[in-house]
């Protein structure tokens, strides 16, 4: 359905100025303007009794600018929150869609465990903002380019072996990485951090086991994880390449150096894919650029998805 002219936006209308828009963010916007027009559509033809619920044109709301945003502290917290948000949005994809009962069910609570962590992260981010955010603005009203969250959570979940084999990446990641931040000298973070690590233990746990299962089963089981690790493993460097906000929160005494959790990583990997049988890639090129705010296309549809009933009745409660 085609968007009413009415419903669209002038360009200098929006918070961002047009020429620092980059193309990922202009077919988020575009993603929005639509959604804009089916909803005014379905009011037209559904008016609501409640008067007391408008519908503002989503291009008019807020959006919480990476520029706005630019202590350290509060970079490397959002960092950390958006990785777990979105990762457990793509987990919560697969509930009611898993492939046995009890796996759905664990899924699903990685999912929960994960979006719980954003909260914490979020809600000591909102302190430091000082700007008047809260937990749900950070999550729903920044723009594309404002997530600093991994290219690789917020890839697709393709088929279980992927979704496994890309959680089991992650989780290696957290559990080294939630074991240093517990010694931050922020205490907030360290305590979020170490709360965080027990389900991170899980979560690596439970992985690990699937990859080893799936590598080491059937021809089919093999193929998609052979098919699983091409897919991913260009994405996983990024995990470990410290963006700038992360080297400033290592000088400062706060945040993790990712060069020492590297070859822990590494072990950790090789010593489970031998048992799985599956080889371990040397000398790849890496994705890089999504903690700055360069993502892949899939983020936009993600955040569309996400967001879009705060943006549409802003505030709105049940």
């Amino acid at each position: 359905m085609e968007c009413p002219d009415q419903l669209i936006c002038a360009s200098d209308e929006l918070f961002i100025p047009k020429d620092q828009l980059n193309l990922l963010e202009k077919d988020y916007h575009k993603i929005l303007k639509l959604l804009n027009g089916y909803i005014s559509f379905l009011q037209e033809k559904n008016p609501t009794p409640n008067k007391q619920i408008t519908h503002y044109p989503i291009t008019h709301l807020p959006i919480y600018s990476i520029t706005a945003m630019n202590q350290p502290l509060l970079q490397y917290t959002l960092q950390l929150a958006d990785n777990a948000l979105i990762l457990g949005h793509r987990n919560s994809e697969w509930c009611g869609h898993g492939p046995v009962l009890e796996q759905d069910i664990a899924m699903s609570n990685i999912a929960l465990d994960l979006i719980g962590q954003a909260r914490n992260f979020y809600q000591y981010a909102a302190q430091l903002s000082g700007n008047g955010a809260t937990e749900d603005s950070l999550a729903y009203l920044r723009d594309v380019s404002a997530f600093k969250n991994c290219a690789l959570v917020e890839l697709p979940n393709g088929d279980w072996a992927q979704t496994v084999l890309r959680q089991f990446f992650f989780s290696t990641y957290q559990y080294f990485l939630y074991q240093e931040l517990q010694k931050s000298s922020d205490l907030q973070l360290a305590a979020i951090a170490e709360k965080a690590l027990k389900e991170v233990t899980y979560h690596l746990r439970w992985s690990s086991e699937w990859v080893i299962r799936l590598g080491d089963g059937t021809i089919e089981s093999k193929q998609r994880m052979l098919q699983a690790l091409d897919e991913l493993w260009n994405y996983t460097g990024e995990l470990l390449e410290a963006a700038d906000y992360e080297l400033m929160a290592i000088s400062e005494g706060y945040g993790v150096n990712l060069m020492n959790l590297k070859s822990k990583w590494v072990e950790k990997v090789k010593s489970v894919f031998v048992e799985a049988f599956l080889p371990y890639p040397e000398n790849v090129w890496m994705h890089s650029g999504s903690k700055e705010g360069r993502h892949t296309e899939h983020l936009g549809f993600v955040l569309a998805e996400m967001q879009f009933l705060q943006r549409a009745y802003p505030n709105a409660e049940w």
